[in-house]
C-alpha cells in the first residue's frame, strides 16, 4: 500500500534539494563565475554527508530499505529522492501520488540580487537543472524561475522554459523592477503563458523578506522551528500572506485576467485561510474606489469572480480546509505535501484528511486531484 492509499492525488508542491555544483552544467563557461558560491559554503559539512547516505543507498540493500521506511521522516538533502532523479522516482513509487510540482530549494541564493546578468544567468541555469531533473519521470513536474524585471528577457525565458517541458512557471510576488507587474511591457511575458497554457506560479520566499528584521530585536531570540528551506518563525509565519495576496491582488484590479482570459495561476506554500477574507477585501476595494478609478470601472467582473476562475491555492496542513471551501468555494484549494521540506511534516494527509470529514466526496476529490489538474490544464478534470 502507498501512502496515498486509496487516494488519487496531485501533489502541488514538492523541491529539489540541489547540491553545490547543480547549476555548473548548465551555465555557459563564461557566467560560472558569476555565482555567489561562498553562500552555500557553510552547507558544505551536511552535503557530504547527504552524498555518502545517497551511495550507501545506491549499495546497501539494508541501507535502502531503512531510507524507504522513513521516507515522510527523513528531511531535506538526508531524504530519499531529495538530489537524485532515480531515487525520486522510486520515492513517487512509495508515495503513490499521480504527479508533483516539484520547486528548487536553495539554487537561487547563488544568483538572486541586483546584477541582472547574473539574475538571468542563474535563472536560466536552475530552469534548465530543473528540466532536467524531471525529464527522465513524466509524474516530475518541473516549476521555472522568471524573474519580471527585465521584461524582454524574462518573455525570452519564458519561452525556453516552456520548450524545456517546465510544466509551471514562478514568478516573484514582488514588483516587476520598477514596474508593476501588470505594465504593459510585460503583456508579451502572460502571452506567452497564456497562449502555451502554462500556469504561473507564487511560491513562500519568492516575495523577498517577509518582516523587518527589527521585529525580531526583542531580547527573546528564537530558533527557526523547523529548520526547512525557509527560515520562519512564528512572527514570520504572519507575514507569510502579505506579498501574495498584493500581487495578486494588483493583477485582478489591474484587469490582467481580462487582457488575458486563458490565464491561471496558483499561490503554493503561503498558507490559505487568509483567502476567505481576501475576497471580501478585494471586492470592497472595486466598491470603495470604482467611482474615483477609471481602471476598476472597466473590469468584466467582481474581483473575487476572477479568483475563482483563474487562481488556486495550497493550505498548510492543518488549516481548516473544509470550513475554507464552503466559504470561498470548493474550487480554489489544492492539496500539497511540501517533499522532502520538513514544513510539509511527516503526515501531511493525515492533516488534511481530520479538517475534511464534513466534506463531500466530490470536493475532496477537487482538493486532492482536480484542482491541481484544472491548474495545469485549465480545463475541468474528470474525477476518479
Amino acid at each position: 500500500m502507498t501512502y496515498a492509499g486509496d487516494r488519487t492525488i496531485l501533489d502541488a508542491d514538492s523541491h529539489v534539494l540541489e547540491l553545490a555544483d547543480f547549476l555548473d552544467d548548465f551555465l555557459d563557461a563564461s557566467e560560472r563565475d558569476l555565482l555567489r558560491r561562498e553562500r552555500l559554503r557553510g552547507f558544505a559539512p551536511i552535503l557530504d554527508d547527504a552524498i555518502a547516505r545517497a551511495e550507501a543507498r545506491r549499495t546497501t540493500p539494508d541501507a535502502l530499505a531503512r531510507a524507504e521506511a522513513r521516507l515522510l521522516d527523513d528531511k531535506g538533502w538526508f531524504a530519499l529522492g531529495a538530489f537524485d532523479p532515480a531515487e525520486r522516482s522510486r520515492a513517487l513509487d512509495l508515495l503513490g501520488f499521480e504527479a508533483q510540482l516539484v520547486f528548487a530549494t536553495f539554487a537561487s541564493v547563488l544568483y538572486l540580487g541586483r546584477d541582472l546578468d547574473r539574475l538571468y544567468a542563474g535563472s536560466q541555469a536552475q530552469n534548465r537543472a530543473m528540466a532536467d531533473f524531471c525529464a527522465s519521470d513524466a509524474r516530475l513536474l518541473a516549476v521555472a524561475f522568471v524573474p519580471l524585471a527585465d521584461p524582454h528577457r524574462a518573455t525570452k525565458l519564458a519561452i525556453e522554459a516552456i520548450e524545456l517541458g517546465c510544466a509551471a512557471v514562478m514568478v516573484p510576488s514582488t514588483a516587476a523592477g520598477e514596474r508593476a507587474p501588470t505594465h504593459p511591457d510585460l503583456d508579451p511575458f502572460w502571452d506567452v503563458l497564456s497562449e502555451s497554457n502554462t500556469p504561473f506560479v507564487l511560491h513562500v520566499g519568492g516575495g523577498g523578506r517577509l518582516l523587518d528584521p527589527a521585529f525580531h530585536n526583542n531580547a527573546m531570540p528564537v530558533t527557526d522551528h523547523l529548520g526547512g528551506g525557509e527560515n520562519v518563525r512564528s512572527k514570520d509565519y504572519l507575514a507569510i500572506p502579505h506579498s501574495p495576496e498584493l500581487f495578486l491582488g494588483v493583477l485582478v484590479l489591474d484587469g490582467l485576467f481580462d487582457r488575458f482570459p486563458k490565464l491561471r495561476g496558483a499561490c503554493i506554500e503561503q498558507g490559505a485561510g487568509w483567502v476567505v477574507s481576501w475576497l471580501h477585501h478585494l471586492d470592497d476595494a472595486v466598491r470603495a474606489f470604482r467611482r474615483t478609478e477609471e481602471p476598476l470601472r472597466r473590469l468584466q467582473l467582481q474581483p473575487s469572480e476572477y479568483v475563482r476562475r483563474h487562481l488556486k491555492f495550497t493550505p498548510f496542513p492543518g488549516e481548516p480546509v473544509g470550513w475554507m471551501m464552503e466559504q470561498a468555494g470548493a474550487e480554489l484549494f489544492m492539496f500539497s505535501s511540501d517533499y522532502p521540506h520538513p514544513e510539509g511534516g511527516r503526515d501531511p494527509l493525515a492533516k488534511f484528511e481530520a479538517t475534511l470529514t464534513e466534506t463531500s466526496a466530490g470536493d475532496q476529490a477537487r482538493f486532492f486531484k482536480v484542482n491541481m489538474a484544472e491548474l495545469l490544464d485549465g480545463a475541468a478534470a474528470t474525477q476518479s
